[in-house]
């Protein structure tokens, strides 16, 4: 279990301090308590921020489209999301790895931003979604300060808009701010913002869903076997199908090809 308690955030040195390459993407390394430290960090450090959330879905992404590579390896924190992530990480590194899951550090998150004072805004998702996420987050924080949520349209914003949305959230005045627009869009929209928005952005996904008891995750012995991603399947077979046949195949592959290569330069 993850410490409730708040720990006051280092003067200067960030709580963070290492990223490791697994395929060809920067995530970052720590325990489960030191990215949120490292997160309240940078609201008191850096104008503008984003952390990204890497999933296996993600780093085959980034693997392939090295535009969004450069996205995800420019984020200031790429948390190991994923189990097989924080796995591969330690099968690479030889040192242990928590997993650390949008949908477990956004409620820590909340928490800890009710006890320090922090603020924070919602981005993203439906207003159905969102209305249930501000209920939930206002019945079990009420000091918790919401600085506002906002759904975007679902598609390409004029110019005139985006400036207007970038304005309206940084007059709110957050210091967190929870993007849910989906893999890749919500790391785009958050590398495009940085040094637009003033705070720290933070794509969550899939996460509001689950917080607002909107959807159900699996137990956690489930999660410990890594097969969150075939509940989704379940979900949504139509739509994800051809993505976790094609990414987890691809993503097996490439993980025994780069152990094959290490073992290799071992003896050569």
């Amino acid at each position: 279990m993850h410490s409730n308690i708040a720990e006051p955030i280092a003067a200067s040195a960030p709580p963070l301090r290492e990223k490791r390459k697994l395929l060809t993407s920067l995530i970052s390394a720590g325990t489960f308590n030191d990215f949120v430290k490292h997160i309240f960090w940078l609201t008191e450090h850096r104008d503008s921020s984003y952390v990204c959330f890497a999933n296996v879905h993600m780093l085959m992404e980034a693997y392939h489209d090295s535009e969004f590579n450069e996205v995800l390896n420019n984020a200031d924190v790429a948390t190991p999301d994923g189990n097989p992530v924080s796995k591969l990480a330690k099968l690479f590194y030889g040192k242990q790895q928590e997993r650390v899951a949008g949908m477990d550090l956004l409620p820590r998150l909340l928490q800890e931003a009710a006890v320090r004072g922090k603020s924070v805004y919602f981005y993203g998702s439906t207003e159905e979604v969102l209305e249930a996420v501000v209920t939930k987050a206002r019945l079990e924080l009420p000091e918790l300060k919401i600085a506002g949520h906002y759904s975007p349209p679902f598609r390409k914003l004029t110019e005139a808009e985006d400036a207007a949305i970038t304005d309206m959230i940084n007059q709110s005045n957050p210091d967190l701010v929870f993007v849910a627009l989906g893999c890749p869009k919500q790391e785009r929209w958050m590398a495009a913002h940085k040094g637009k928005v003033s705070a720290c952005m933070l794509g969550v996904g899939q996460a509001y869903m689950t917080y607002a008891g909107l959807e159900k995750r699996l137990p956690q012995w489930a999660r410990n076997l890594s097969l969150e991603w075939t509940y989704r399947l379940w979900q949504e077979p139509r739509r994800l199908w051809k993505r976790y046949l094609l990414t987890n195949s691809m993503f097996i592959f490439l993980t025994l090809k780069q152990l094959l290569q290490q073992q290799t330069s071992r003896y050569t």
